[in-house]
């Protein structure tokens, strides 16, 4: 058996490897630890715990391909992760066996529906459409709601009954729609192109007719994240977006959130909460409403009270100037012609005048004047 130094044997296991292996490999494995350094990607890879390797992507093809994997899923490459990487075995006399990142599939991590849903998604804050709805004003009070749901869900019973129940006049009509399944997209669409013709022949009555309804609510009840799909549609989403009326969602499901979650103008997890969000900005309202009209009330009081003071001031500035209560007071008025005489050089000898007492007059006659 031949003797060989270290280096030698190291140069025989890469040639070794070199003459065995193929160019590149799509491998499956969990992301246990990353961190970045001088631009380059440090990875240790593993496969439960039967296998471990150091992995490395370097700064020529990390920032594109780190960019690539969070366009496509929306998350940032982290431990923890399932990957599908394609790599290049890599031997070095030093660092030993390694792997070099030069690929990696974003649908194995994200899944094929899951990976459909951000593509959705990105689509739409393209499109501007992720927060359009947000620019609706919400009315001060909706009463009148157009309720998209399956006609004889157990959900739409419970948001019916809560509203029934609340004590306010609320209007609801149903537009029966299929909430799951192939045929779901469409049905929800037609439902919400009746509620706008509905809207749109209100705009042509006269101008204080209102409107037909104040907001839309999507309703579901509770089922398998699945039958969730529907409501990750592009076309769906863009409509409930682009939708004259607000509308609020509550599709039944605590953990997941849709699509139409997020473009809606308000997302609630059930639609017993749609229900209980609605009484609450009711409640909201009278509470506002009773307070205005507190503060009205305190404001007439407090009107009335200085009106009936600023009167009496007036009475007794009146009562000041009453001539019967100068007169009282020892003063008199006198006359000449029916005029009252303000001066004496409007007198002169032999004037008649009359002076005007508390309890009578006297007439004279002007003898001089001094």
């Amino acid at each position: 058996m031949a003797t060989l130094t270290l280096t030698e044997l190291c140069v025989l296991i890469g040639d070794a490897l070199d003459n065995c292996l193929a160019g590149s490999y799509w491998v499956k494995a969990e992301v246990n630890s990353i961190y970045r350094k001088n631009g380059h990607l440090y990875l240790e890879l593993i496969d439960g715990g039967t296998a471990k390797m150091r992995a490395t992507c370097w700064s020529g093809t990390q920032e594109m391909l780190t960019a690539y994997f969070e366009s496509e899923t929306g998350k940032v490459l982290q431990a923890g992760m399932a990957v599908l990487v394609e790599v290049q075995i890599q031997w070095h006399a030093v660092y030993g066996l390694s792997l070099s990142i030069i690929g990696i599939d974003p649908s194995y991590t994200l899944g094929d529906i899951a990976l459909q849903r951000q593509q959705t998604i990105n689509r739409l804050r393209a499109d501007g459409l992720l927060d359009a709805q947000q620019l609706i004003p919400l009315p001060s009070l909706i009463r009148r709601i157009a309720v998209i749901s399956s006609p004889h869900a157990a959900g739409y019973e419970d948001f019916k009954h809560q509203l029934d129940n609340s004590g306010y006049a609320f209007q609801t009509k149903l537009f029966g729609a299929t909430m799951q399944g192939d045929h779901a997209v469409q049905s929800i669409l037609a439902a919400l192109e009746e509620i706008s013709t509905l809207q749109t022949q209100s705009k042509g009555l006269k101008p204080s007719t209102p409107p037909t309804y104040d907001a839309v609510v999507i309703i579901r009840g509770g089922g398998a994240s699945s039958d969730l799909g529907c409501f990750d549609n592009y076309e769906l989403c863009a409509v409930c977006a682009q939708f004259e009326l607000p509308i609020l969602s509550g599709i039944g499901h605590t953990r997941d959130i849709s699509v139409l979650d997020m473009v809606a103008h308000e997302a609630l997890k059930t639609p017993t909460a749609v229900a209980e969000w609605l009484i609450h900005r009711m409640d909201n309202q009278k509470a506002h409403i009773t307070d205005l009209f507190l503060r009205l009330q305190r404001t007439a009081d407090r009107q009335i009270l200085i009106r009936k003071h600023y009167v009496e001031l007036l009475e007794q500035r009146l009562a000041a100037c009453n001539p019967e209560r100068i007169f009282l007071m020892g003063y008199s008025l006198l006359t000449k012609n029916g005029k009252v005489v303000k001066s004496v050089h409007e007198l002169k000898p032999g004037d008649s005048v009359t002076t005007h007492l508390a309890d009578g007059t006297a007439d004279s006659v002007i003898n001089r004047i001094l």
